[in-house]
């Protein structure tokens, strides 16, 4: 005789509790109780229930947060399904773009209920489509768009190729498609590859194989890539790659395989640049200062004009940058941090609107005379470059190919300020 599903239900409210408990009994599910965030939290990190009746508004913890780090931690692997007295239609609307299945209004009806509770049993056992959550990286609409496209190639079994600039959060995407207690083959470089492919696969069976920056692979790593192709089903591995380099651009060059890239471009899913996704800003540095502050003691506070700052800046580096820049005020600042804080990290250009610094609008930068052209797209490339390297000098001038002596006056005469790190020494 198959288990009854167990059911939590997380409510701070006991007559609530109480109620649904005893309805849910009654059609003869388990139930398990919790009445605030932490035992919700304490509960779900030793079990894994087949659904989570998640009220929104707790005294400790709200359930949207509650659903947001579920998701961020990779345990989101059930149905939640929120519940409200009070809710807004842009709340319900929130949940359900981090991952929630569904939204009950309180009082809930007997039958809307039950019906709700079916309905999300069965999409839990595999009967609906799987959801792939990239919450973590934000709640835009660019962001499920990426969500719903590696749903649909995850479905299909086919490869997936994460595409999107560097910092945009290609390993937080590959992690998302990994069902728990699977194997999981991340490969540092394409060499194994060449050595012995078929090891690799072995090692990856029945989970996933992910290979990283693959615009960066030898012509020999492409092919044993490309090798790989056609053993995917055989051992039930799915095969995730990401690449912050235009790879058509590298084959047009002659240096990666067209014929590779015509096979991965059918997977192909573009993670969108924090640039283009304002909006999920606030929250990502509301999650940052939480994670980073939780480690170690400090007094300073985010001011509102300090969040406002960071989610106006046009972050080159993109999510790497924006934590650095976090970890860096959290570290410097012991009182409330305002919107001079962050000007004086990240200067003046960088919190202009994008719009003035973005170099795709082109149109405009072809009637500048050549030399306010010339500036201003060096201006552009040294903003990128620092961001890219979190404005680590010595590599920035790598890069670009320069003495540092010069980078730094090239960086004034722009009016780029940057400062010199204290374990680069000074020029």
């Amino acid at each position: 005789m198959a288990q009854p599903k167990e059911i939590l239900i997380v409510d701070d409210e006991v007559g609530i509790r109480e109620l649904l408990s005893e309805i849910l009994q009654d059609e003869g599910y388990r139930v398990s109780l919790a009445e605030n965030a932490g035992q919700a939290r304490s509960y779900r990190g030793r079990a894994e229930p087949a659904l989570v009746l998640l009220d929104i508004w707790m005294p400790d913890t709200d359930g949207v947060t509650l659903l947001r780090e579920w998701a961020a931690g990779g345990q989101l692997t059930m149905p939640v399904v929120m519940m409200s007295g009070h809710g807004t239609i842009e709340t319900a609307v929130e949940a359900t773009k981090i991952g929630a299945f569904d939204f009950l209004e309180k009082p809930v009806g007997l039958q809307k209920l039950l019906a709700t509770v079916t309905r999300a049993l069965k999409t839990g056992a595999g009967q609906g489509p799987r959801r792939i959550s990239l919450s973590v990286l934000g709640t835009s609409t660019a962001v499920i768009e990426a969500e719903r496209a590696m749903e649909q190639l995850v479905r299909a079994a086919r490869p997936i190729l994460i595409m999107g600039e560097s910092g945009t959060g290609h390993d937080v995407a590959a992690r998302a498609v990994h069902v728990p207690d699977t194997p999981f083959i991340a490969l540092q470089g394409g060499a194994r590859l060449v050595a012995g492919p078929l090891q690799v696969l072995e090692e990856a069976r029945d989970g996933i194989l992910y290979c990283g920056e693959i615009g960066t692979y030898s012509r020999a790593e492409q092919r044993g890539l490309a090798f790989l192709l056609s053993k995917l089903e055989r051992h039930n591995t799915l095969l995730v790659c990401s690449s912050s380099e235009q790879l058509g651009n590298l084959a047009a060059d002659g240096r990666f395989d067209p014929a590779l890239l015509a096979a991965l471009s059918a997977g192909a899913v573009m993670l969108p640049p924090l640039r283009e996704r304002r909006d999920d800003i606030p929250a990502l540095v509301e999650r940052f200062w939480r994670d980073i502050t939780a480690s170690q003691r400090t007094q300073a506070t985010l001011a509102s004009g300090a969040v406002a700052a960071l989610a106006g800046s046009y972050w080159p580096g993109n999510l790497d940058q924006l934590h650095s820049v976090i970890a860096n005020l959290a570290l410097t600042v012991n009182s409330e941090i305002t919107a001079e804080h962050v000007r004086r990290i990240l200067g003046d250009s960088a919190l202009l609107a994008p719009a003035t610094v973005a170099p795709e609008l082109t149109a405009r930068f072809f009637e500048l005379p050549l030399r306010e052209a010339r500036e201003a797209f060096e201006r552009i490339y040294f903003e990128q470059l620092l961001g890219k390297e979190q404005s680590n000098m010595s590599r920035v001038a790598e890069r670009a190919g320069l003495e540092r002596t010069h980078l730094y006056r090239k960086l004034k005469q722009l009016n780029i300020r940057f400062s010199r790190r204290s374990d680069e020494g000074a020029c």
